[in-house]
């Protein structure tokens, strides 16, 4: 794990560098893709711009409420440069409202408009698992594997690794675009493969969340992507985009 390098005084943060890169080889495919699909690149753009910053700056206030009296306490480490005081899911829930309320106010094909975010999604998965790998975070159970790395005191299965070659594999296929004469189904594969992915690599992770009933909740959540995914797959392959 290399979770900084010092430059003199400065500390780099590799695991947000490799966030920052991901952002940014994303949104150049998204804008590729938007031009092949005859869709406005800069309206694009506009759609991942406004959903990353809503996304951050949600992710920041939902942390924030879960912590609201040491907040309140010291208001300015709102600000705080610091990735793990942030909230995944409630950045994702609120940047994707606004991204989709951009989206709609400028009246962009929806179908489409997903479709050319596919390959950018797919290539910022890759960066996310290069982060938790830099981080030591998203780390694996004890195993006693050949391949196993030493981690947080013990021998673990790199499920970073795994991870990052997962998402490349499916970079790949999306690439592909096996299903790409039907508007929004791109998208929803890159979902799909996602979840799927999630739901058999979550079952290597050392840190997961576990519900009532020993159900792992990334597995539960995976597995309702996936089905939900797929079924849209089929109805949106059975329809023409409006």
């Amino acid at each position: 794990m290399l979770p900084f390098i010092r430059l003199g005084p400065f500390l780099l943060q590799l695991p947000g560098l490799a966030l920052l890169v991901g952002v940014w080889i994303g949104s150049a495919l998204a804008e590729k893709e938007a031009e092949r699909l005859k869709l406005n690149p800069a309206d694009v753009y506009n759609v991942i711009f406004y959903g990353l910053v809503a996304g951050l700056i949600g992710a920041r206030l939902a942390y924030a409420a879960q912590y609201l009296s040491a907040y309140l306490a010291n208001p300015l480490s709102l600000f705080a440069l610091t990735p793990n005081t942030l909230s995944p899911n409630g950045g994702l829930v609120i940047g994707a409202a606004i991204a989709t309320l951009s989206g709609w106010r400028k009246k962009m094909a929806l179908r489409r408009t997903l479709d050319a975010l596919a390959p950018g999604l797919a290539a910022f998965m890759i960066a996310f698992g290069v982060a938790h790998f830099l981080s030591g975070d998203a780390f694996g159970s004890p195993t006693k594997l050949p391949w196993a790395i030493y981690l947080w005191d013990d021998y673990r299965h790199p499920a970073q690794v795994y991870e990052t070659i997962a998402a490349l594999a499916i970079f790949g296929i999306v690439r592909r675009r096996p299903f790409g004469q039907h508007e929004g189904v791109t998208f929803l594969l890159t979902v799909a493969l996602f979840a799927g992915a999630r739901v058999f690599l979550e079952a290597f992770r050392g840190d997961s969340i576990i519900w009532i009933g020993g159900f792992r909740a990334a597995q539960v959540i995976g597995l309702l992507a996936l089905v939900a995914s797929l079924w849209l797959m089929r109805v949106w392959a059975q329809r023409k985009s409006p």
